[in-house]
């Protein structure tokens, strides 16, 4: 079957459950909506798919990510500027800066084993953000702790076998932070249309001017801004299309 088409004959197969169901609506009707209309986004609704966001799967479940909702009108003005005053953000009931934090994950890791839900906390648990964690993130001045790493790996590989590698560089620390808060922001576009609003996100925006505005460090890295609102009628500009599924779906 063409992919284009959704694989929407799959849906009557007896085992698409009523969740399946609720599942599929929502991913199928998404779009990445170019104008919205005036009805604005309650703060409970937000603050729900917010929440969804933050369940998002997460390495170690050291949660890199931040959420910027600019309300403040002065702010959205010079927000929607620096996102080049696309539709998507000018029609916005709110605008929301997706950051991943590249400096938190010392601090998170210490906080896991503060509120970890069974205490007394597992030795192995604690071993791990302790030292594993600790290990895997670590540089030290100079890169010397990278140099290090970099050195026993290959030869933990040689006698041992396969082994994941640890973040060397401080964009191996970004890509880490970036890939796991672009998960949380694939969950917020999801929640909203659930919620039966609709969202844009996007990547064409003055990220340095946007730092500035949300004051924000060299360890934030905004992955996307969000328009979200109500889908206006005019606010999907094409028809949906994907390219076939196997051209990148590969059985090995």
């Amino acid at each position: 079957m063409n992919a284009n088409t959704g694989n929407k004959d799959s849906l009557a197969t007896p085992s698409h459950t009523p969740q399946l169901q609720a599942f599929c609506d929502v991913v199928e009707s998404r779009r990445s909506v170019r104008r919205f209309t005036d009805a604005p986004i309650p703060d409970d609704v937000l603050a729900d798919c917010l929440r969804l966001a933050m369940l998002a799967p997460n390495s170690s479940n050291l949660q890199p990510w931040e959420f910027y909702v600019i309300d403040d009108a002065d702010k959205r003005k010079r927000a929607v500027k620096n996102c080049m005053n696309q539709n998507a953000a000018k029609t916005s009931a709110r605008l929301i800066a997706v950051v991943a934090r590249t400096d938190v994950w010392h601090d998170h890791a210490k906080k896991i084993l503060r509120e970890y839900p069974d205490m007394p906390v597992p030795k192995k648990v604690k071993d791990y953000y302790n030292k594993v964690v600790a290990l895997d993130f670590l540089r030290g001045p100079a890169n010397v702790v990278s140099v290090a790493k970099w050195s026993a790996i290959q030869v933990v590989r040689r006698i041992k076998g396969p082994i994941k590698s640890p973040y060397y560089t401080f964009e191996d620390t970004k890509n880490w932070a970036t890939n796991n808060t672009a998960l949380a922001a694939g969950n917020l576009m999801l929640a909203l249309r659930a919620h039966g609003f609709d969202s844009c996100p996007m990547g064409g925006f003055d990220e340095p001017a946007m730092k500035r505005l949300l004051k924000l460090s060299n360890h934030h890295h905004i992955v996307m801004m969000i328009g979200a609102g109500e889908r206006a009628d005019n606010g999907v500009y094409n028809t949906q299309f994907r390219f076939e599924q196997d051209q990148f779906v590969h059985y090995v």
